[in-house]
């Protein structure tokens, strides 16, 4: 087994990548198993990930794999509870093709939104949780003389994300014709 670590500071971040065989009781034969031991930076403990495979890749690219796998999971997971993709309205194909595309269409401008105007700690969070964080809050639109603006109430816990996004909207300069 040969390890492979990160070329940074290895007091504060580790991996190593390994496999062994291993055979349970109730398995006929013994099975590859992969495994990923990481030391997060400024954490004391190991975070451990093992996975059971038949693939002959090497263990990191075998651990490489397996996340990108999951990572598409994650997206279709985003597409079927945030847009609905996974939903039907007709018995016609070419109007639930339709609905699909502009489901995809939905999906993809929440993504430069997400990229574009998001602060940075929620860019990686999924739709629903946006949803919760910057939608579904208690607020109000004051008018004056010459402003309009929101008011959140004081104890709105996403107060400083919320200001951070509609700020970042007001900074955007599109391109019209």
């Amino acid at each position: 087994m040969k390890p492979y670590t990160v070329p940074q500071n290895q007091i504060d971040y580790a991996v190593e990548y390994g496999e062994f065989m291993y055979q349970a009781d109730s398995w006929s034969h013994p099975r590859r198993v992969v495994f990923k031991i990481e030391k997060p930076y400024g954490q004391m403990v190991h975070m451990y990930t093992f996975i059971v495979t038949t693939m002959d890749s090497a263990p990191y690219q075998v651990i490489q794999f397996y996340c990108g796998r999951g990572r598409m999971e994650n997206f279709i997971k985003e597409g079927k509870s945030g847009f609905d993709f996974a939903s039907v309205s007709s018995k016609s194909m070419l109007v639930n093709a339709n609905r699909l595309q502009v489901h995809a269409m939905a999906y993809n401008l929440f993504n430069w939104f997400r990229r574009l105007v998001l602060p940075a700690n929620m860019r990686k969070q999924q739709i629903d949780t946006i949803r919760l964080k910057l939608l579904k809050i208690a607020g109000r639109v004051v008018k004056s003389a010459r402003y309009q603006y929101f008011k959140l109430c004081s104890s709105c816990p996403y107060k400083k994300e919320f200001y951070e996004t509609l700020d970042n909207i007001h900074r955007l300069k599109p391109q019209l014709e």
